[in-house]
């Protein structure tokens, strides 16, 4: 059930058609228009509880502030001034009516408008949208094969790599050392343009390990051949699309100092490094490549199995006529970038920082995610409906099972994961969808 919305608002009605997203008139059977009116003496105790926030504020000769009588405030700001406000305040009550005397389940959030505003009452319109109508022309005998799951030995041998790159050791270089493509220079530096010292642009022990590029174009080929104790000029350019307008495509100077060279020196596949790997039963270069053949293996099989999901909605969607509302992907659009966005920040990233290190804006971003919406909103009518054609239905008893399943890997009580996750309606309904796949994967083989 979609909660009410909360700003009086109109939009228009836009629906994209399942095989192509292209816009077409949505067909009138899930709009609903349901108008609610307020009135007697429910719009009385709105207006006088609109006054009363009023009048904590008003200023009116002769008055204290907040002691202005009702008709003293009538007369110097007028009646109407006071509309907007109960609207406001019997908003939500007028939107419950409306789900409780239309029956109506809205699969977007409601807009409403105001149909008439006035001393006796007002008139709420809200645009209830109900799932359209899906017809699922084909979903069995596609015979859709997943894919074989194979790992070759220059895959874990390029894993073994990684691995042991991970665990390389950095080893000071001798003070007649110098900076090699490879080796991380210790640093201090700082940016001048036009002879004067820009913000960001200094750093004291910086770590750079040269061959990243980390720093802008020139910087890190400049600094090879260095030596401990060695200062040097570095003139460099930033490139035209840097995120700093004051600094894009300006020729700068760095001044550098090296403190520190250090190389990398990879391990051996010894007894110390076994013991600092940590891992059960590894204790050899043999069982070694057989845990990470293991662990290949199982993200190719999860991968495989996702590209084996991903074929077989994708073939049955072609088979599927559906309107759907663009209002329904663009809420699951949000929806995504509320995902992108926790994301991000996980890293570190805010998303006024995304937008200008890829020189994009929401506009961009929204745009990226409208297909992923698109496909999400197609393939969950999609299943919705499949699972109605084959009368699947899981019981409220294994979804508590489930529920106390879930809560116990999470480490949560029970009633915990399930105010997070929705309400047990939400396994039930979790578990139904998944139940749905795995019967389209045997349906088609």
């Amino acid at each position: 059930m979609a909660k009410k919305e909360t700003k009086v608002e109109e939009k228009e009605v836009k629906t994209t058609k399942a095989k192509k997203v292209e816009k077409k008139e949505v067909k009138k059977t899930n709009i609903h228009e349901v108008v609610i009116k307020i009135d007697g003496e429910a719009w009385i105790e709105a207006l006088d509880k609109a006054f009363k926030k009023r009048q904590k504020d008003a200023k009116v000769d002769g008055f204290r502030k907040g002691k202005v009588p009702r008709d003293i405030y009538e007369k110097h700001f007028g009646k109407e001034s006071l509309f907007i406000d109960a609207a406001d305040m019997v908003l939500q009550d007028a939107y419950a009516k409306a789900m409780d005397e239309s029956k109506l389940v809205p699969v977007v959030q409601p807009a409403v408008d105001l149909k008439g505003l006035s001393e006796d009452g007002v008139e709420f319109v809200f645009k209830i949208i109900t799932k359209p109508e899906v017809k699922v022309n084909k979903y069995k005998g596609l015979n859709i094969k997943p894919e074989k799951v194979e790992v070759t030995d220059e895959e874990v041998n390029h894993e073994l790599g990684h691995l042991l790159e991970r665990y390389t050791e950095l080893v000071s270089k001798d003070e007649d050392g110098t900076v090699e493509d490879g080796n991380v220079a210790v640093i201090d530096f700082e940016g001048f343009k036009d002879g004067e010292a820009f913000e960001g642009g200094k750093g004291e022990n910086y770590s750079l390990e040269i061959g990243s590029n980390t720093f802008i174009p020139g910087f890190e080929e400049q600094v090879i051949g260095m030596k401990v104790g060695e200062e040097k000029d570095l003139n460099v350019t930033f490139p035209e699309d840097y995120g700093a307008k004051d600094l894009a495509g300006a020729p700068v100077v760095f001044k550098v100092k090296v403190n520190e060279i250090k190389e990398k020196v990879q391990r051996e596949l010894d007894e110390d490094f076994f013991e600092d790997l940590g891992m059960e039963g590894v204790n050899s270069e043999e069982t070694l490549k057989e845990e990470i053949k293991k662990s290949i293996e199982a993200q190719k099989e999860m991968d495989a199995e996702n590209k084996y999901v991903d074929a077989i909605l994708e073939a049955v969607s072609k088979n599927v006529e559906v309107d759907i509302p663009e209002e329904m992907v663009d809420e699951e659009v949000n929806r995504l970038m509320g995902r992108f966005e926790e994301q991000m920040k996980m890293q570190g990233i805010s998303l006024d920082l995304y937008y200008q290190f890829t020189n994009s804006n929401e506009a961009d971003l929204k745009a990226q995610l409208e297909k992923e919406a698109y496909s999400n909103v197609l393939y969950r009518l999609m299943l919705e409906e499949i699972m109605n054609l084959e009368k699947i239905e899981i019981s409220q008893e294994e979804a508590l099972k489930e529920a106390e399943e879930l809560a116990s890997k999470y480490q949560m009580k029970k009633d915990e994961f399930l105010n997070q996750f929705g309400g047990i309606e939400m396994i039930q309904y979790d578990l139904e969808m998944r139940k749905t796949v795995e019967l389209l994967k045997e349906l088609n083989k």
